[in-house]
């Protein structure tokens, strides 16, 4: 039965080849795209799962919630408080602090090879780290390697890099920022590619030297502290013990805001941005569900594009299956052949659909930033993925087209006297087709509202200059700025630098620092912390910051002067900047006036608001240099200032990123949607187009006498197409007004996670009416002209 059924259907496939074209190419169009998003999202969630006991593993993290409702979160935690952890926790199976820093590794030249020198992020860990994950040793063991000072374990390939073998590397050493000589002592495997944790260098955690055991006040979002949970022990469990916790060690009732730890369960790391991960780029499950919504957008309008093609094709198969039933045929039988029919046609357009995945990852990968693969074999899933959507298109699509064709009379059949009616009416098409635009409406909406966001964020001003500026990082041991001042000044001799200064980090950057401060003499601290920035006197006039009160800061090696924003006065209810001037500020144990006011500007992304900032500067924390440059002279001025960088500081690498860049890694999240949006809604587009012009061959055959005596009685082809158009026009309309509230609820939600943004105006909405209307004009009309265009009398004698 099966091999009978697979003949006819191969059979019918090549009687009908072109819907069976459209149908196969719309389908694996559609199903290329499910597929690249299943790809990716497991991809995603795959996260950390790797590790043994990962649903017991938890990361300590740090919150302050303040009066304002400015509340602060940090994947740091203090120093002391793994050790109080391991002390205080007995549902604690292992505690382990882990260090994130950077630096620069060397290795003496080996067998004639050159010396290796490179800017690496390193760990500084504990052995209880590698208790914690599971990660595989190839020489060595934790307690062994990281128990004392001065010891380092190396990834795999980075002893390969190193030493040419991993096996060679075991006792050999490397220097660590000209200052310290590690002896390597053990060897890891390398880090999976989906890994919060690419770890490639870690040194023993004795060997971190800014280790502060009692001091609770400070956190840095560099210091971690994991712990694995004991069996049966849960994080809700551990609720109660944890507030005690903090009472004893670090409740500080004089501070401006309270601070409280969370356990971040190890699968919530890769997924949630409030914590930020300097392991690489969150992709927050809001994300992946948002991606996951337009696979299934794409998977029902593949569906309703082959419900469409089928059921217009059902009428021309009528004969079929008369002839079919007179000769004994069962219906059940009939049903079988043309989900036969719908499976084979699914089967190949999945082919299809794994050469174009194929042909379109890499620029996934590309899109994401992430090292993704199509192995049917490395990862099963995919291929249940696959058997699963072969089993439910061909259900899904196949069904109703089967029902319908295997309902037929024999007798009107064989007569050619199946109506629309018996065909299944054009109402279920009809709404297929509205619920298809709909859909197709929602995204160009959704697409059109993302473009005009990221423009704004583009085009807004940030209250300072991003353009040709650019940040080169420095070596701030004490060697290193005693020649500074020589480096500035061979900087600024070279053509095309306009300006530079020596700072921590420009107005909008990752690296911001928040502390407490006291205002204006008084005795208590400010209800809120204020962001600080660490410059010199030239940091106003690189980056065009405006000054609306007092004047910049004055050269200076320490805190001698303060520079405030507008924000920082709101906050301390000062009603004119000029009332501000000559008042004192205490942080960091130094006490100075403000001297100036400047004009905010955006220190973090537009997805939050402007915080209160104070600028200064202290000599022995500058490890940037920012330099304003003539957009023409850029390329051959970058070239000088590396030569300059590499003599005066030969120890040490040179690294320079733009601002403008690092703005716009901000919004990677944004462009990566906006992207899938575009192309898509593309997608999407098209496959409607293929499934209306499916709908209007129906319609086309079903009124072909109806058209012919319109024509006889002197209707013009204009006419004629008129009459076509406006039914469908109609269902545009109504799909429109279906997908407007739809798409309002979801682009309004996804604008209010930013602060700055624009407005919502009715004209993408509109404009989204619009295209789909054009889009069934031209469709419609193509066909509809064709239909007119026919000879009268063969379309008479057509019945």
């Amino acid at each position: 039965m099966f091999k009978l059924n697979l003949k006819i259907a191969l059979r019918n496939l090549w009687k009908y080849k072109g819907y069976t074209a459209i149908n196969i190419f719309g389908l694996s169009i559609g199903l290329a795209s499910c597929l690249l998003i299943f790809i990716f999202v497991r991809y995603e969630t795959s996260y950390d799962k790797d590790f043994a006991n990962s649903d017991r593993i938890y990361r300590i993290v740090t919150e302050w919630n303040y009066a304002d409702g400015n509340d602060f979160y940090s994947q740091g935690v203090p120093l002391p408080l793994a050790p109080a952890m391991r002390n205080d926790f007995s549902q604690f199976e292992k505690v382990a602090a882990i260090q994130h820093s950077d630096g620069i590794i060397k290795v003496q030249p080996e067998n004639g090879k050159p010396e290796i020198k490179s800017s690496e992020e390193v760990y500084y860990a504990e052995p209880a780290f590698f208790e914690i994950f599971s990660i595989k040793w190839l020489s060595g063991s934790p307690n062994q390697a990281l128990k004392e000072p001065n010891g380092v374990v190396l990834a795999e390939k980075t002893a390969k890099t190193y030493f040419g073998s991993w096996q060679n590397a075991i006792g050999k050493r490397i220097n660590f920022d000209s200052k310290t000589e590690y002896k390597v002592t053990g060897i890891i495997e390398d880090s999976a590619p989906n890994t919060s944790f690419p770890i490639r260098i870690v040194f023993s955690y004795a060997s971190y030297k800014s280790r502060n055991l009692t001091e609770w006040g400070s956190v840095s979002s560099n210091s971690e502290c994991y712990v694995l949970l004991k069996a049966g022990v849960t994080a809700n469990q551990l609720a109660s013990p944890l507030k005690q916790f903090i009472n004893k060690y670090e409740q500080d009732d004089k501070a401006p805001g309270k601070v409280g730890h969370q356990f971040q369960a190890l699968n919530d790391i890769h997924h949630n941005d409030r914590y930020s991960n300097f392991a690489g780029t969150t992709t927050p499950f809001k994300q992946l569900i948002g991606i996951s919504v337009i696979g299934l957008f794409l998977l029902v309008t593949a569906c309703i594009n082959f419900i469409n093609l089928a059921t217009a094709q059902a009428i021309s198969r009528s004969k079929e299956v008369g002839v079919r039933k007179v000769m004994g045929s069962r219906r059940k039988q009939l049903i079988w052949q043309f989900l036969s029919e719908t499976s084979l046609i699914t089967f190949i357009a999945l082919l299809f659909a794994c050469v174009l995945t194929e042909l379109a990852l890499p620029g996934m990968e590309s899109l994401f930033g992430a090292n993704v693969t199509f192995g049917l074999f490395t990862h099963p899933v995919i291929f249940l993925f696959l058997l699963a959507m072969l089993v439910l298109v061909s259900f899904l699509a196949g069904l109703y087209p089967a029902m319908v064709m295997s309902g037929f009379s024999p007798a009107l059949a064989i007569k050619n006297r199946v109506s629309t009616a018996n065909a299944g009416g054009v109402g279920l098409r009809k709404t297929l087709v509205v619920v298809q635009f709909a859909i197709t409406a929602i995204l160009i909406v959704s697409t059109l509202i993302i473009i005009k966001q990221m423009s704004y964020i583009r085009d807004k001003p940030l209250g300072f200059d991003t353009k040709a500026v650019a940040m080169i990082s420095l070596p701030y041991d004490s060697l290193s700025q005693l020649k500074h001042a020589t480096f500035r000044n061979q900087i600024l001799s070279l053509k095309g630098v306009k300006d530079l200064s020596y700072t921590t980090g420009a107005p909008s950057s990752e690296n911001n620092n928040e502390t407490s401060f006291r205002y204006n003499n008084s005795s208590e601290s400010a209800d809120f912390q204020v962001n600080t920035k660490v410059a010199d006197e030239h940091y106003f006039d690189t980056f065009g910051l405006t000054l609306i009160a007092g004047r910049a800061i004055a050269k200076s090696d320490t805190i001698k002067e303060f520079v405030v924003n507008e924000t920082l006065l709101k906050k301390l209810n000062v009603k004119h900047p000029n009332e501000a001037i000559g008042k004192m500020i205490s942080l960091w144990g130094a006490k100075a006036a403000i001297v100036g006011v400047v004009k905010d500007f955006n220190n973090y992304s537009l997805h939050e608001t402007i915080a209160p900032i104070a600028i200064f500067s202290r000599k022995k924390m500058y490890n940037k240099l920012a330099i304003k440059l003539e957009s023409k002279e850029l390329v051959e001025t970058m070239k000088e200032i590396e030569k300059a960088y590499n003599v005066t500081f030969p120890d040490y690498v040179y690294e320079v990123n733009f601002i403008d860049d690092q703005i716009t890694n901000y919004y990677h999240t944004e462009q990566v949607m906006g992207t899938l949006f575009k192309v898509f809604a593309g997608v999407v587009i098209f496959i409607s187009f293929i499934g209306l012009f499916g709908l209007i061959s129906f319609v086309a055959t079903q009124r072909t006498r109806e058209i012919a005596i319109r024509k006889v009685l002197g209707a013009s082809n204009l006419e004629l197409i008129k009459m076509l158009n406006s039914s469908f026009l109609w269902m545009v309309l109504v799909a429109n007004m279906v997908a407007w509230p739809v798409a309002y609820i979801f682009v309004k939600q996804w604008l209010s996670s930013f602060e700055y943004r624009i407005d919502l105006s009715i004209w993408p909405f509109v404009l989204a009416m619009i295209i789909s209307m054009s889009i069934t004009l031209i469709t419609v009309t193509l066909r509809s002209y064709r239909a007119a265009k026919a000879n009268t009398i063969d379309a008479l004698k057509y019945e």
